[in-house]
């Protein structure tokens, strides 16, 4: 019998906080919200991802010209060093620092 009561009193007391917590977890649907992406805060995300890839696509194109000018740079200094080598001129010299052909005696730079 008190096994029974306790039960019964258990019950009563979860259906009672049931029944008390129904009205709280009601929710008021009564309004419709229709939102097709064109609010403030997608147009301030959109600006910024556009403006985050304009600055990335400008630092890409900084670093790719300035490999473009280094291989550039190299692919003379290997023409002119072949153009050096191969010269008639016995006073013409490849100087590696510089990078520029030079002359023995007066130390001037040639075009060979």
């Amino acid at each position: 019998m008190k096994k029974l009561s306790l039960n019964l009193c258990l019950t009563l007391l979860l259906s009672g906080s049931a029944l008390l917590a129904s009205p709280l977890t009601l929710a008021n649907t009564e309004r419709l919200i229709i939102d097709n992406g064109n609010n403030a805060r997608s147009n301030e995300e959109a600006r910024q991802s556009k403006e985050q890839w304009n600055d990335t696509r400008m630092l890409r194109n900084k670093v790719n010209s300035r490999v473009e000018k280094e291989f550039d740079k190299a692919d003379r200094a290997f023409d002119s060093r072949d153009a050096c080598e191969k010269s008639y001129n016995l006073n013409a010299y490849w100087e590696p620092e510089t990078l520029r052909c030079l002359d023995r005696r007066t130390g001037r730079a040639i075009t060979p």
